[in-house]
């Protein structure tokens, strides 16, 4: 099993660990309540993670227009 990372924004792939001895404890995963594990961590088709977070570029958009959240897309 892999733990992929993508912007949840604009969907850009940020990076993926594939060491299978790499504990939820050790990335964090741990201190997640709940309903933020059900919004970050989903699984793909194949059984992988995927931890959505949000890349440099989104967060300055973000930064600058917080009410940009609210529309569909970051860029449109």
């Amino acid at each position: 099993m892999a733990i992929y990372y993508v912007c949840r924004h604009c969907g850009l792939p940020l990076g993926h660990i594939t060491d299978g001895q790499v504990t939820e404890s050790q990335l964090g995963f741990d201190q997640l309540t709940p309903e933020e594990r059900k919004d970050i961590i989903t699984n793909d088709m194949d059984g992988n993670q995927v931890v959505k977070i949000t890349c440099e570029s989104c967060q300055q958009v973000l930064e600058a227009d917080p009410e940009r959240v609210l529309y569909p897309s970051l860029y449109h």
